[in-house]
């Protein structure tokens, strides 16, 4: 038999790690990596220093915390997605309540913040149009009632409402221009026809005003068209149908003066002078002069 086959089976196998190569520097011989004609030229090593790891924590950290940030933003905006609302109707309920009394000023500041929660508001923006128009602030209801308009734009009644702002401007070509689309947008709303015919009767058309007057007293009998219909009659001189009208508006209602005040003034026009004197007595009281 060959020499080779002479060596013991029995003899242990070294458990010894192979000698590192010379050509290997201690750091990668420990590794196994080789180097000079044995290295793998496809290989590129990279070294790690601590301000490479210090870099990737700090990214991580920033990381993290913008998550955190942007989960806190998230929980804050459904927060006030969720209450925000109920506190603008808080406030416009405050405002409405001061309307009633006649505080304009602490109304329009409720409606600021009814606004100020909910941006798209219709009604704040058109109460305070409504308190801003008391005040006789009319630019400032022009605005509010304009946007009420952007906010619906298939509603008449905020035209008409801007109409009437107009007409107490003079500007009655801008009022008869809300009232006419008002009026196409909703050919049944009694405050387009009222607001166009005051509009056309303030220019000196009287006779061509009182269609639109009856319309208005048809669609919606209620004090404020019967009077503006009476007054229409009683600028014709028709005064006998200025006083059936002013009667109705007494009859809706009865403690407001100006409808006794100016069925006085027909009744005294046909020489009713005892009626006269008794409506003018009654609107005096009421007024309480």
């Amino acid at each position: 038999m060959s020499d080779e086959y002479d060596k013991s089976p029995s003899e242990p196998l070294s458990n010894s790690p192979p000698e590192a190569s010379p050509d290997l520097s201690p750091d990668l011989a420990a590794i196994g990596l080789k180097t000079g004609e044995d290295a793998d030229p496809h290989l590129v090593l990279i070294p790690v220093e601590a301000e490479d790891v210090l870099r990737r924590r700090r990214r991580r950290i920033a990381a993290i915390s913008l998550g955190a940030i942007v989960l806190g933003l998230l929980a804050w905006l459904f927060y006030t997605a969720s209450v925000d609302p109920i506190k603008a109707r808080e406030s416009f309920d405050a405002g409405e309540r001061m309307i009633k009394v006649g505080r304009y000023p602490q109304a329009i500041l409720s409606f600021d913040r009814a606004i100020a929660l909910k941006r798209n508001f219709s009604d704040a923006y058109w109460e305070r149009g409504r308190g801003y128009q008391s005040l006789q602030q009319y630019d400032n209801a022009i605005r509010d009632f304009t946007k009420v308009i952007q906010i619906l734009p298939n509603d008449g009644r905020p035209l008409a409402d801007r109409g009437l702002v107009y007409l107490a401007q003079k500007d009655y070509e801008s009022a008869i221009q809300d009232a006419d689309r008002a009026i196409e947008l909703d050919p049944k709303l009694a405050a387009g026809y009222a607001l166009r015919g005051a509009a056309v009767r303030a220019t000196g058309n009287v006779q061509a005003s009182l269609a639109d007057f009856d319309r208005a007293v048809k669609l919606e009998p209620n004090a404020t068209n019967y009077f503006e219909r009476g007054a229409t009659y009683q600028l014709l001189g028709q005064h006998r149908l200025a006083i059936a009208d002013f009667t109705e508006m007494i009859r809706y209602r009865p403690d407001a003066a100006t409808g006794w005040f100016a069925r006085a003034e027909s009744e005294r026009a046909l020489g009713e002078m005892d009626a006269a004197k008794a409506d003018h007595h009654q609107g005096r009281l009421i007024d309480g002069r």
